[in-house]
């Protein structure tokens, strides 16, 4: 006879014989006195065939490993089962041994259902009169696990480790179809990668870390006996535990008698091993964002998260996404750079430590231009839940909350304050919103040496509540101030955008359209997250009555901020924000979900004379640049590199803002109270902006990155537009003045403050500017007081920037009427 078909014979028999003694020995375990009736073995024989020849084995959930940028820095694990899958190569041939002696003498021998050992179980189990043995092989244990692992409902679960005679036939039959499918090995390497240990260890591997901070590979007789002896009872053999521990001695040594009974170890290495006192060494994996590496970490991991949650690959449910996360068993790459990470850290506790005293929280956050890669998030708050129990934050600084003796989130907090989500909208920022009503004006043809005569107060268009806190008085008109009266004059937009010119951007908005600055925003990358502001955005009628957009009133975070300027470093290219670089699965390959998302949101050209402008707020400037001021003039100087940016103030100082970049790298910082968006603190930019300017120094040292030069605009419309001579109405009345240069095609608007002129008192000094500006551009006649001297026709901006001109004024937070 063939040694095949002698195999198909014995796995036939062993199907009857095994169906005859299953059900006398489930009988056996339940009813002792009629085990040998005759009853339960044509029961046994029935259940038998009536069942499925075929077992799916699904993998076992897995242990996700998540990285810094650089794939080796651990960022965090998580998982819903602690448990990564080994070759049977690399666990020690003595934790094999101790396995087989603790469960399984005959595993090498037996066809995965040990007949004789059913035999036993009978006898046993008939003479004491209940259940002392159950006589399941490794194979048998391990099927019950697949069984349960594959299970597609709970209830299939329950029926897979309920203690049935139906449970028990089960296992019998598919031992029989494992043994023959996969082999010996093959079945001893899944047992030990899927059998508990406790502790939130599975799996052989798991149990290694856990218990003893060692690869399985590296295990000794002692603790490979105690690892093997907790499988049957994880909880009761709990090392770790005062109950568990005594216990646990005498599991070990029972199993290391085993080994030696099997001849696996000598009596000389039995002794030895029962001598060893057992210390257990390791400790439970850390789980989920509460538990990274670096507790500042935790919002950079909150993000990833969120991300992850958002990525329709990983399942159509947030079920499904969640548990491809904690079962699937990754390698996540981040884009974290642990250098820029520590580096927008260090520079933030430096200027407001974690503490319950600070209820402000100094936001920064940075991104790289570009690929969207988000290098670091950082603030002064923990990434921890508060203590119910004895909590130690600080009461809420909203009043409302306060009486109530509801807690902030101060200094501890898992609320995604950088990134926003969930009831996080964000934070007004102020001036830096200017830089999308320069891109649509920009886009709309205006060039950036486009003039403005720049008032003290400014009557706008946009409507507002009658004589309400925002409008001009007596009317429903909104109207801006800027931060100084200096600022007052003929700005272009390198001048406007430089000292932040409330009264030149809210008629630059104007003439751009303020539903065009909202769309730039959006393509940009600014989220409208609050109900409010998500209607004025999202209905182009209401966004066309937005006035004060451009001042800032819209919630954002830094996260969002940060990448919007990086799109304009990244000559116009939109990346989402990314929280990944390089997703591996268990296989090997690398998911494309993991692919930065870009798109040209905004034109090359238009995108460079925008850079050119935000150049001039921190003290840069290129060979096109003609600025006459900035808000932070000595960035530049700080940072080494060249730097682009804006700075940025809300009605009340509520809120501080700065965003600062350089080709490789953009960071944006906020000063807000995010329990109290009404704070009555003044948020100050001695805070904010050497945190961030400082986090862009020293994140692009810790990032080695070379210099970079933005690239200048090409000379021509996008600079000077159509350029037009200015008509000489020197001397001439201001009637026929105003009629000339409006002939010519400008806007005219007369400075009704007389200066000293040869011409007579009351007549046309001059022009501001005069000789050439672009086609539609704004010409103011000054007026002579007939007092002689000269005309100043240079004199058509302010002087430089006192660095803290960046507020918008009165009107900041109004809101355009229905």
């Amino acid at each position: 006879m063939r040694r095949r078909d002698h195999n198909i014979f014995a796995n036939a028999a062993s199907l009857i014989i095994c169906g005859v003694l299953a059900g006398v020995v489930v009988a056996a375990a339940a009813f002792p006195a009629v085990a040998m009736s005759g009853l339960a073995a044509k029961a046994g024989v029935e259940t038998f065939d009536k069942l499925p020849t075929e077992l799916t084995l699904k993998r076992p959930p897995q242990i996700s490993y998540i990285y810094a940028r650089n794939g080796r820095t651990p960022l965090a694990t998580m998982y819903d089962e602690n448990r990564r899958d080994v070759p049977l190569k690399d666990v020690s041939k003595t934790m094999q041994q101790a396995m087989i002696a603790a469960e399984d003498h005959d595993f090498y021998k037996h066809n995965g259902v040990d007949i004789k050992g059913i035999g036993r179980a009978f006898v046993a189990n008939n003479q004491a009169g209940e259940t002392t043995q159950g006589a399941s092989t490794l194979t048998m244990q391990y099927v019950r696990l697949a069984i349960a692992y594959s299970a597609t409902d709970p209830q299939d679960v329950v029926a897979a480790t309920e203690d049935t005679p139906q449970r028990k036939i089960r296992e019998m039959r598919y031992a029989l179809q494992i043994d023959k499918e996969l082999g010996k090995d093959e079945i001893l390497e899944r047992y030990l990668n899927t059998a508990p240990f406790g502790n939130g260890a599975y799996g052989i591997y798991a149990a290694a870390q856990v218990y003893f901070s060692k690869l399985p590979k590296d295990l000794t007789v002692d603790e490979a006996a105690m690892l093997a002896g907790m499988v049957k009872a994880p909880t009761m053999f709990d090392p770790t535990t005062d109950t568990g521990y005594p216990q646990a001695v005498a599991r070990r040594d029972y199993v290391i008698d085993n080994m030696f009974e099997i001849g696996a170890i000598t009596a000389e290495q039995r002794d030895e091993a029962k001598k060893v006192k057992l210390t257990v060494k390791g400790k439970r994996a850390p789980n989920g964002c509460v538990a990274t590496t670096k507790n500042s970490w935790g919002f950079f991991c909150d993000f990833f998260y969120r991300w992850w949650m958002d990525q329709e690959a990983f399942g159509a449910t947030t079920y499904d996404r969640e548990r491809r996360l904690k079962s699937g068993g990754y390698k996540i790459v981040t884009s974290l750079d642990p250098g820029v990470q520590d580096a927008a850290k260090k520079n933030v506790e430096q200027y407001y430590k974690t503490s319950k005293a600070h209820p402000n929280a100094l936001m920064v956050a940075a991104i790289e231009p570009g690929t969207g890669y988000v290098r670091a998030l950082a603030v002064n708050r923990n990434y921890k839940l508060d203590s119910t129990d004895r909590p130690t934050n600080g009461l809420s600084t909203d009043p409302k909350k306060k009486k109530r003796k509801v807690r902030g989130t101060y200094p501890n907090t898992t609320n995604p304050l950088l990134s926003g989500g969930g009831d996080i909208t964000g934070y007004q920022a102020g001036s830096t919103f200017k830089i999308f009503t320069l891109v649509a004006a920009l886009e709309k043809g205006y060039p950036l040496s486009y003039t403005i005569n720049a008032k003290e107060q400014y009557q706008s268009k946009y409507i507002v509540e009658f004589n309400g806190p925002s409008a001009c008085r007596g009317t429903n008109k909104y109207c801006p101030q800027n931060a100084s009266k200096s600022m007052t004059g003929v700005h272009t937009m390198w001048g406007g955008f430089g000292r932040s010119v409330n009264t030149y951007f809210i008629p630059l908005e104007e003439r751009a359209g303020a539903a065009n600055v909202v769309d730039a925003a959006k393509r940009m990358g600014i989220k409208f997250r609050s109900k409010s502001d998500a209607r004025f955005a999202n209905n182009k009628d209401y966004a066309d009555g937005w006035g004060a957009f451009t001042l800032g009133v819209s919630a954002t975070t830094p996260l969002d901020l940060a990448n919007a300027y990086a799109t304009l470093a990244a000559d116009g290219t939109f990346c989402e924000p990314n929280p990944v670089q390089e997703i591996v699965a268990p296989d090997g390959a690398k998911l494309d979900v993991a692919d930065s998302r870009c798109r040209k949101a905004v034109d090359v050209q238009v995108a460079r004379a925008a850079v050119d402008a935000a150049r001039c707020p921190l003290g840069d400037h290129s060979s096109t640049s003609r600025c006459t001021g900035g808000t932070a003039p000595g960035v530049r100087g700080i940072v080494g590199y060249p730097v682009a940016g804006k700075s940025g103030t809300t009605d009340g100082e509520k809120t501080a803002s700065l965003v600062t970049m350089t080709k490789q790298l953009s960071v944006a910082g906020i000063l807000a109270d995010p329990d109290y968006a009404d704070t009555p603190h003044d948020m100050e930019h001695d805070i904010v902006n050497p945190a961030v300017y400082e986090t862009l120094r020293d994140g692009m040292k810790a990032m080695k990155a070379p210099k970079k030069e933005f690239t200048a605009p090409g000379t021509g419309k996008m600079i000077n537009g159509d350029q037009r001579s200015i008509p000489n109405v020197e001397c001439a009345s201001v009637d026929a003045a105003r009629s000339r240069i409006s002939a010519a095609g400008f806007e005219v608007e007369v400075d009704n403050q007389p200066i000293d002129s040869r011409c007579p008192a009351g007549s046309a000094a001059g022009t501001s500017p005069d000789g050439r500006t672009i086609k539609g551009g704004v010409v103011v006649i000054q007026v002579s007081n007939g007092k002689g001297g000269g005309t100043d026709p240079g004199g058509t901006g302010p002087g430089p920037g006192n660095g803290n001109g960046n507020g918008p004024g009165r009107g900041n937070g109004g809101r355009p009427g229905g």
